[in-house]
């Protein structure tokens, strides 16, 4: 191989597609010191660019993948391209697992790893080249890393050299961010693949949280039988998730091929033997890290779910968790050329060409969509609370960004400027989510390190389904269990109790364990110190709603408390309490739907729920059993008490009230709430439920329609007194009756037509001339007063016809004239005018011929406008 030649590399790795560009990327690091790697999989830009980069001097390379999985199988192929094993030229560090050695050159880790490395020492001292490979996928924990290694390049170690290796030649941004460095493309070399639709033959329901339509599920499995039925070589199915793989694999029983499932769960020989090449045919079934991460030999045919997991958050309801979705069209691509690495092959998509062209150009970067806690942490551990600084591709959005630093907040892990705390600083070398950091310290002095570590470890990673929604239960059945779960929680509780008893010991912190005994760091061993603060006073007093007692010297959790308040101390806002109506209501105000696993427990601390298509509330997935005791010292940044009046149920309702967030815990009535309280809440009634409220007799009725003709006709200064208008001014024309109302009952009585005239312009004299611009009532020429109707949009005076002999002009209100509805004898209309001397001239002759002979008692006169009203009869003849 090119370079020093300390290596001596197979015929293997010295073949692959990239060894022809490897010369112009060590050159574009020697002129530039950055450069973008743009090579498809499968050409050796993960294996044989790292073993050339150390070969050609300069320090030790660090290679960061995104996942463990990604990052052992590339140190074992790399080990096995120069026929060593891990741990001497090459070897890993992942959390909870470390193979290197005084000699290793070449370190694979994962960005998680590298994070609390380069927060620790950023200087990364011995290290001469970081490859940050996938940096395509755009993962959070690579895109911060990044940003972190080109501070250390500007800042302290403009020597060290940067690659950012993707497996897309997308690549102009990545050029932009590192400066414009140099972009080495290399070509490789893909056979052609078919592309065959297989779309389920009858609709399936969409994926929604972590469900998937088992129809789905069976539709891929037949087109799994149907590939190995077509086609030659091995066969690799995408699937979202784990659990979707193992059920996909129940269905491919009895077919004579090794079905492998290859997932961050599987143990580590299963992960090895999907990586080899096998002697019988095989069905691998993998999630997304067979994209681009691992390359798996002796693949023809690819079958793609086209679904994939990641990382979604809800910030209203404070609910995060994977989420199941559409993979873009950039990531089928992807998927699509693992068939034809080898050899012509052929891929098999289990949807429609159309829905093809309806998907995402490109996934979303994950700082776009996750939460953003732990980014928020690592960036203020950086001295970037805001990230501002911070060289990234996309910028956090704001509105995660705050969310994420008022969580941290509640953690006492960055202060009141978004700065780190001690605490803070302690948490982010835990290697876990600041939440879980949290719950580990703080519960560790209630329920020791042992129960705290193998808890929190229960939490840091997706239980199995098996197992159960109860976490109590979950845990005693991992205790227990041999399946590939359980090897790996057990490491990892191992990992955090050595980490809590470390930080126990007067060297605890950065000085404890920081090293291993080649020099090289040991970010996986690190752990914090709880001080104490708030947080861990929190778990001092949950821990003293214990029944028993240890010796008399302090209560002693049962394993339902102690997981109720790890939970609780890491997802303090998902704390729920049951409802009288049915259902749990979470702190953060969301609904939840527990089931029966936890016997109607009156807490239950929530640890991952989604929500579920169709129904409000969030689906719980996994819980603990708590209580009021814990509820309130976890989220004592949530205890409020305070006096409440306000209008509910149709009344003023006044209590004193203890409230955890949207959780109410307790309320008294109050007897003497305070008056202006009181009339707020009256208002908000009057508001709630109209001015209908009020007692309207009839007076007070055609009072508010003369107001209103008023105002519709002359405008200002006579009010409005429409319903909105009346609401709005309610403290003007109703303030003696609500100062002195306490209840519903008292607005009942209120007679709304002794208050309406308050609104009446009084100040500029113009209220005295009320009664002349809309009189009640309108004096007809017989001498009746007769009640004017202000209903309509026109004034209305109904009046029998005789009433108004002689009279030429209609009356007039307001400059407005009325429509006379003139009745006959009997008072039922017989004509409607609005001009009487129009109506004497052509229409009265009609109505006195019509009702003349009908009403012979009384007057029809010829001419009437020259008659004398009159409310009687004619005199007998």
């Amino acid at each position: 191989m090119s370079g020093a030649g300390r290596f001596a590399v197979r015929a293997e790795g010295r073949g692959l597609p990239v060894a022809a560009v490897v010369p112009e990327l060590l050159d574009a690091l020697a002129r530039e010191g950055c450069a973008v790697l743009a090579a498809p999989p499968g050409t050796g830009k993960t294996t044989l660019v790292p073993l050339e980069l150390a070969a050609a001097g300069g320090g030790r390379v660090v290679v960061a993948e995104p996942r463990r999985m990604a990052a052992r199988a590339a140190a074992l192929r790399m080990a096995w391209l120069l026929g060593e094993r891990v741990g001497d030229t090459v070897g890993y560090t992942v959390r909870g697992d470390r193979k290197v050695s005084a000699a290793t050159a070449v370190e694979v880790v994962t960005t998680g790893v590298l994070l609390p490395r380069l927060q620790r020492d950023p200087e990364l001292p011995g290290v001469g080249t970081v490859v940050l490979d996938e940096c395509h996928e755009r993962h959070l924990d690579a895109d911060t890393a990044m940003a972190f290694l080109l501070d250390v390049r500007a800042a302290l170690r403009p020597e060290l050299r940067l690659v950012a290796a993707s497996a897309t030649t997308d690549t102009a941004a990545w050029s932009a961010l590192l400066g414009g460095a140099p972009v080495v493309e290399a070509a490789g070399v893909l056979h052609p693949v078919a592309v065959r639709w297989a779309p389920p033959p009858r609709p399936v329901r969409p994926p929604h949280g972590m469900s998937v339509d088992p129809a789905l599920l069976a539709h891929v499995a037949a087109v799994v039988r149907t590939a190995l039925a077509g086609t030659e070589g091995d066969v690799l199915c995408f699937l979202p998730g784990a659990g979707e793989i193992a059920r996909v694999a129940r269905m491919l029983g009895g077919l004579g091929v090794d079905v492998l499932q290859l997932h961050g769960r599987a143990p580590a020989a299963v992960q090895e033997a999907a990586l080899a090449p096998g002697g019988r045919r095989r069905v691998l079934l993998a999630t997304s890290v067979a994209e681009s991460s691992l390359t798996v030999p002796g693949v023809r045919a690819v079958v793609d779910s086209g679904l994939a997991r990641e990382p979604r958050t809800d910030h209203a309801r404070g609910l995060g968790a994977l989420t199941t979705v559409r993979v873009s069209r950039a990531a089928a691509e992807q998927r699509a050329g693992r068939a034809g690495r080898e050899a012509p092959g052929t891929v098999f998509r289990c949807w429609s060409q159309a829905e093809h062209d309806r998907l995402a150009r490109q996934p979303e970067p994950e700082i776009a969509l996750a939460d953003l806690t732990a980014f928020a942490l690592q960036a203020a551990c950086w001295g970037e609370p805001d990230a501002t600084g911070l060289a990234l591709l996309d910028p956090p959005p704001p509105g995660a960004l705050a969310a994420a630093c008022a969580t941290l907040r509640t953690l006492d892990a960055v202060d009141d400027a978004g700065r780190a705390t001690p605490r803070g600083r302690r948490l982010t070398r835990l290697g876990l989510h600041p939440r879980l950091a949290r719950a580990l310290l703080d519960a560790a002095p209630a329920v020791g390190p042992t129960r705290a570590a193998e808890l929190t470890a229960l939490l840091s990673e997706e239980v199995p389904t098996a197992y159960g929604p109860d976490l109590t239960a979950a845990w005693h059945t991992a205790r227990r269990a041999t399946d590939a779960y359980a090897p790996r929680w057990r490491a990892e509780s191992r990992r955090l109790e050595a980490a809590l008893r470390t930080e126990s010991t007067p060297l605890g912190g950065a000085e404890a364990g920081a090293a291993t005994s080649d020099g090289t760091p040991r970010p996986e061993a690190e752990a914090g110190t709880a001080t104490p603060d708030g947080s861990t006073r929190a778990g001092a007093e949950a821990a003293s709603s214990g029944r028993a007692v240890d010796g008399g010297r302090r209560p002693v959790l049962s394993d339902d408390d102690a997981a109720g308040l790890v939970v609780a101390l890491a997802f303090p806002e998902r704390l729920a309490r049951r409802r009288t109506g049915g259902g749990y209501l979470m702190v953060s105000g969301t609904a939840a739907d527990v089931g029966d696993a936890l016997g109607g427990a009156e807490w239950v601390a929530v640890a991952v729920a989604d929500r579920a298509a169709g129904p409000a509330a969030a689906r719980v997935r996994l819980a603990a059993v708590a209580d009021g005791t814990t509820a309130r010292a976890a989220a004592a940044w949530a205890l409020e008490a305070y006096e409440e009046v306000r209008w509910a149920q149709g009344d003023v309702v006044a209590r004193r009230v203890e409230r955890l967030g949207a959780v109410e815990l307790e309320s008294v009535p109050l007897r003497s709430p305070g008056p202006d309280a009181v009339r707020g809440a009256l208002l908000d009634g009057l508001a709630a439920e109209g001015t209908g409220l009020l007692r309207w007799s009839r007076e007070a009725v055609e009072l508010r329609q003369r107001m209103a003709f008023l105002h519709r006709v002359l405008g200002e200064p006579w009010p409005d007194v429409a319903e909105g208008a009346l609401l709005e001014r309610a403290p003007e024309w109703l303030g003696p009756e609500l100062a002195t109302a306490r209840r519903r009952a008292d607005l009942e009585r209120t007679d709304a037509g002794r208050a309406l005239p308050r609104l009446l312009p009084w100040a500029s004299g113009e209220a005295a001339r009320f009664a002349e611009l809309a009189p009640e009532r309108l004096e007809v020429p017989s001498g009746s007063r007769i009640r004017v109707d202000y209903t309509g949009e026109q004034p209305v005076l109904a009046v029998k016809l005789q009433e108004m002999f002689g009279l030429a002009d209609t009356p007039r209100v307001a400059g407005v004239p009325v429509l006379v509805h003139l009745l006959s004898p009997a008072g039922r209309p017989a004509a409607v005018t609005a001009d009487l001397a129009s109506f004497w001239r052509t229409g009265y002759p009609a109505v006195r011929a019509e009702l003349r002979g009908r009403y012979p008692r009384h007057p029809w006169p010829e001419d009437p406008s020259a008659t004398a009203p009159t409310r009687r009869l004619n005199p007998r003849a």
